[in-house]
């Protein structure tokens, strides 16, 4: 006779009391609602499904992330006021001309007979070489918008191949669940029979059954983070259209070429390569020069003029030249020079802390690398193929009643447990490489 839920629910109970090995039981089943809940949010709605390689993943990148390509405007912006720098003055052109003639009664009286006009030509001549250093400062600005692109770019490369790996060891944990559910789901099914038939008892039907959620529970969980990651992906690629599976053709970091990594010489390459610290030696360069350029502002440029009067003046058709300046009494642009001179020691010190900071990351990821890797090569290559093996045989001795319920569970458990730490594991590598490459701002390992 079959049981409804709730019966089942007080038989699960009575087991409890009387064998202490079901405590496990129950609360797997208190996480079935949650598993089907799971389940149901992991159907996406129909879209193309792309297998993509890291080489592929990053020209798309390239061409489409239109974060990158916003920044990289501002290149043209700053190089567009290089050219306004370099421009000079235009001089400026007057023309004075009479309104009224009271003796002749004429209005707008500008003729040569009887008219009075007078006309003035001004030039700005600028002193103490500021064009020159308006010109030096903007081509500075330039350097700092170029880097912070290029430091934009690294970051988000560093983050679209960060996500790349964890969506390969995602998948890869998904795809050994999925081997795991399909044969425990076959499994489940021969017990209901059997245990409708009397054959094995209802604990054991229910343990497989709890099993089985359990797995499925946990495939959901790994499915809504894989979800997380496939958006972050889309993002990068500009494309929420499609489904993406990354594909990695990997091989393990040579050992020699790993050993040849010193702290020293990736230090060295980071100097080289990190464009924070190129943007941090910008500023410095930017505030030197902006601070030379306020004190030349604080000299004051000259007004070069020739004028014509018609009429006007102590004889007709006078012409004169005129120059002109601001006398630096009061205004001789002190605060501006002053806050010049506090950006320098202040764009030194930022400086030196983000050389700090470099050899930091560096210090940082080459150990995590090192430890990872020694992590890694300790495993044996063919343990998890073994694994896989034995655990077929296990599956199929229990169908023949060779070995107990718990032993079946347990091993279930270290498989499951064994397959997610070891892709957990090649992930941190890649991960450890990948945090490598951003700290010296430059791919060494081609993965």
């Amino acid at each position: 006779m079959r049981v409804n839920a709730l019966q089942l629910f007080e038989l699960l109970l009575h087991s409890l009391l009387i064998h202490i090995e079901m405590k496990h039981v129950i609360q797997r089943l208190k996480n079935f609602s949650m598993v089907i809940m799971c389940c149901t949010s992991i159907q996406v709605i129909a879209q193309d499904t792309i297998h993509i390689s890291l080489p592929e993943a990053e020209k798309q990148f390239i061409q489409k992330n239109l974060q990158l390509l916003a920044e990289k405007y501002n290149i043209d912006i700053a190089k567009a006021a290089v050219i306004q720098a370099k421009l000079y003055a235009n001089p400026n052109l007057s023309f004075t001309g009479d309104i009224y003639n009271p003796e002749l009664k004429k209005l707008f009286d500008i003729s040569n007979k009887t008219g009075e006009y007078g006309i003035a030509l001004q030039q700005m001549v600028r002193m103490a070489g500021k064009r020159n250093k308006e010109i030096k400062l903007a081509e500075t600005n330039t350097s700092l918008s170029e880097n912070r692109f290029f430091d934009l770019l690294r970051t988000l490369r560093f983050s679209l191949r960060s996500t790349f790996y964890d969506m390969y060891y995602r998948q890869n944990s998904i795809a050994a669940y999925q081997s795991q559910v399909i044969a425990l789901e076959k499994l489940n099914g021969a017990y209901e029979q059997l245990q409708a038939k009397g054959v094995v008892t209802l604990r054991d039907a229910v343990r497989i059954k709890s099993l089985l959620y359990s797995l499925k529970a946990e495939q959901a969980s790994l499915q809504n983070e894989l979800n997380e990651l496939q958006a972050s992906m889309q993002l990068l690629l500009q494309n929420n259209k499609a489904i993406f599976i990354t594909t990695v053709d990997k091989n393990n970091i040579p050992s020699d070429k790993l050993q040849q990594l010193t702290l020293a010489g990736l230090i060295d390459t980071a100097y080289e390569n990190r464009y924070d610290l190129k943007l941090a030696e910008n500023n410095l360069l930017y505030s030197n020069q902006n601070y030379r350029l306020q004190k030349a502002y604080a000299k004051p440029d000259l007004n070069l003029g020739a004028e014509f009067d018609k009429r006007g003046s102590f004889v007709d058709n006078a012409s004169f030249f005129s120059i002109a300046m601001d006398l630096p009494f009061f205004n001789r642009n002190q605060g501006n020079i002053k806050a010049a001179k506090i950006s320098i020691d202040q764009n030194k010190v930022q400086l030196q802390q983000q050389k700090q900071t470099v050899e930091n990351d560096v210090q940082k990821a080459l150990a995590k690398l090192f430890n990872t890797d020694k992590m890694l090569r300790s495993v044996d290559p063919g343990f998890q193929a073994q694994f896989k093996e034995l655990l077929e045989g296990i599956t199929e001795n229990f169908e023949k009643k060779n070995i107990s319920l718990i032993e079946f569970t347990d091993f279930y458990e270290s498989y499951k447990n064994n397959t997610l730490q070891f892709n957990q594991l090649q992930d941190e590598e890649m991960q450890a490489i990948e945090s490598l490459h951003f700290a010296i701002g430059k791919t060494i390992f081609n993965n």
